[in-house]
């Protein structure tokens, strides 16, 4: 009898204690810390036995194993920067060929005009390399001029470009990228491959005696941003823009260069599985 009673107790015991609480005497679940600034502190995960943790650079990202394991990742486990060259394009006027980074002003405001060349050709520089599925986030600053015979216009009428940044596969060369690793069409207005669209309007008069001249020899800069899910790979960024003006009269052969300043893109891979 005293034998049995002793075993119910032990049971019991185990039973009614499987919940442990710290600062409670009530837990709600296995383990339960109560407190509004309660911390946990795992030794083994950190600066000085860890040599992933990244001490007072940041705060380090905890995962979950296969085992229920908390571990540390590296910060580019799932974020990874792939390309951010500088002066992105080729600097000095083109007109022609596949390489023209020269924009012809449009009346309508239609036809976009693929424009600009990697100022230096190779990996890092114009290209960027996919190991497995990203989320692709792209953010670009773009240098443009507008002129007429080689010089600042000074017609006063108000005009509107866009820009817009595409992927090609394998080189700057390769096949414009027009679907998504699901399949999904990339496009917009029309325009195959179109990504991060950004616009903006431009207008030159005269100010203070000037003559309409304040723009001469200015470069503007245009900024747009976008993301797109693709697999595993090797793309090139490349551009393409409009210019329009709504009154044509007298305006004459009004055009664009993209390029001449300091064009930046930056790729950064957001992984998933």
């Amino acid at each position: 009898m005293k034998n049995t009673l002793l075993y119910i107790f032990i049971f019991g015991s185990i039973t009614t204690f499987s919940q442990v609480g710290v600062n409670t005497t009530t837990p709600k679940e296995e383990l339960h810390i109560e407190g509004a600034t309660s911390t946990i502190r795992v030794e083994g995960l950190n600066l000085a036995n860890n040599n992933l943790n990244l001490g007072t650079i940041e705060n380090t990202r905890v995962y979950v194993d296969t085992d229920g394991d908390l571990v540390l990742g590296n910060g580019s486990t799932d974020i990874e920067v792939l390309f951010n060259p500088a002066n992105y394009l080729e600097d000095p006027l083109d007109t022609g060929g596949a390489d023209s980074n020269q924009i012809n002003q449009t009346g309508v405001g239609s036809g976009y005009s693929q424009a600009g060349w990697p100022r230096v050709i190779g990996p890092g520089t114009s290209t960027f390399t996919l190991t497995r599925n990203a989320i692709v986030e792209i953010n670009y600053s773009l240098s443009y001029e507008i002129y007429k015979s080689g010089r600042g216009i000074d017609d006063e009428h108000a005009r509107t470009v866009q820009f817009y940044v595409y992927l090609r596969n394998g080189s700057h060369t390769g096949a414009i990228v027009s679907n998504d690793i699901d399949g999904t069409p990339i496009t917009f207005a029309g325009n195959v491959g179109s990504l991060g669209y950004s616009g903006q309007f431009y207008t030159n008069g005269d100010r203070d005696g000037a003559d309409g001249m304040e723009g001469f020899d200015r470069k503007y800069f245009a900024t747009g941003h976008d993301y797109v899910k693709l697999g595993p790979g090797t793309y090139s960024p490349m551009f393409a823009g409009v210019m329009f003006v709504a009154n044509t009269a007298g305006t004459g052969a009004v055009k664009m260069q993209i390029g001449g300043g300091d064009d930046e893109i930056v790729i950064v891979a957001h992984y998933y599985n």
